[in-house]
């Protein structure tokens, strides 16, 4: 596999991913290519509101194309897994205007 600088030391971990179009995807990453496609597992969509909680969408096995994604970054699990979902509340994100 060849792909992006430093997604090698990332597979088998979980990342998050924003989207162009304002999404964040968090998932174990199983894959990527020289285009930056990157294969996730186990992954969800974490839908912000200032309403109410984060909603997590379960999406399973998810490829998203590279020319898709904004930024990929590392998830600190045992921080994540602290955080309360339910209390969370954001301004949902904006698409990216290129």
């Amino acid at each position: 596999m060849s792909g992006g600088p430093g997604l090698e030391s990332l597979v088998d971990q979980q990342i998050s991913v924003i989207t162009n179009d304002g999404r964040n995807i968090v998932g174990v990453l199983k894959g990527f290519d020289q285009a930056t496609n990157i294969i996730l597992d186990e992954s969800h969509e974490r839908v912000y509101s200032t309403k109410e909680g984060v909603q997590q969408l379960v999406l399973g096995l998810y490829i998203i194309r590279g020319d898709n994604i904004s930024i990929v970054g590392e998830v600190d699990e045992e921080l994540d897994s602290n955080l309360d979902m339910s209390k969370l509340r954001a301004h949902p994100l904006k698409p990216i205007i290129h």
